[in-house]
């Protein structure tokens, strides 16, 4: 009897949290960036998830987090995804909310391209039929010609770009310890951009204390997001629940038209729901792969 794939409520409750979690931190972000420099808001949201990591993990581990036999590979893959902050937030400056989160989202369509390219992993039709989608979708979202296409959509795809190579250098990774994989990436935005964050200043800097306030906030509903997520896929398979993280582009168009009064036109609005269905029919497409090959009798010779 073929064995059906359970996905406890628990889990999909705790996944979707998460990704409005991310929704409301983007949002923050898009907010606070009409008033203070992109690098300012980078550092302070990786300052408040590297102290919550090490509050976590410190107690658990002592100092393991911290002992790692790719020390450069892991600086590499914080650097990667220092880039695809800057270059996200950067685009939240000006682009809609939701445009610029589907944008982002085009990351599996890349991941399915890179993967590829760099780690020799088979292009089959189905494949190659939805990263042309995810393009088509991109297109169709950014449509040169119109206002859309500017300098700042481009970047909410290079971050798209920063951040699949990210997770390609993750799966490359795949014996490293947890706390490891999440520590270094934050510790590396947090003095990189540290380092950097002076000469973005014009001169002293002064923050509203409801703004500062709104920035903790926003820091700490980032990742505490983080948390939820970790939570879900820890009650649920990663593959069915991959799914469910589309929701953030729900929560985005929702909060978007709320605060922001931006909604999608309608060439966005199906752009945005082609990224959704690529990225999905590649989640569903590589879940089936994997189950036909864990089923499949092995060769005899």
């Amino acid at each position: 009897m073929k064995r059906v794939a359970h996905v406890p409520l628990e889990a999909i409750l705790l996944i979707s949290a998460s990704t409005l979690c991310f929704a409301l931190l983007d949002a923050v972000m898009k907010a606070l960036s009409a008033f203070y420099p992109v690098l300012l808001l980078v550092w302070v949201r990786w300052l408040i998830q590297g102290i919550a990591l090490v509050l976590w993990l410190a107690p658990r581990s002592g100092v393991a987090f911290l002992r790692t036999e790719h020390l450069g590979k892991n600086l590499l893959r914080g650097a990667i995804l220092m880039g695809s902050s800057i270059c996200f937030m950067s685009a939240l400056k000006y682009l809609p909310l939701a445009e610029a989160t589907a944008l982002n989202y085009s990351t599996p369509v890349l991941v399915t391209l890179m993967a590829a390219i760099f780690l020799n992993e088979k292009m089959t039709g189905p494949r190659i039929l939805f990263v042309l989608a995810g393009i088509f979708g991109m297109v169709l979202i950014v449509r040169p010609g119109t206002s859309m296409f500017q300098g700042t959509a481009l970047l909410a795809i290079a971050s798209a770009a920063f951040y699949a190579t990210f997770q390609i250098l993750t799966r490359r990774m795949s014996d490293e310890n947890p706390g490891v994989l999440m520590f270094y990436p934050a510790l590396v935005c947090v003095v990189a951009v540290g380092a950097a964050l002076p000469f973005a200043l014009d001169g002293p800097l002064s923050m509203a204390w409801p703004d500062l306030a709104l920035l903790v906030g926003g820091g700490v509903m980032g990742t505490f997001g983080h948390f939820l997520f970790i939570l879900a896929f820890k009650r649920g398979d990663a593959s069915a629940l991959t799914p469910f993280t589309y929701f953030q582009l729900i929560w985005a168009t929702l909060i978007g038209w709320i605060v922001f009064a931006n909604f999608p036109d309608p060439p966005a609005f199906i752009g945005m729901a082609v990224i959704a269905c690529s990225g999905l029919a590649i989640a569903l497409h590589e879940r089936w792969r994997a189950r036909a090959a864990a089923t499949e009798p092995a060769n005899s010779d």
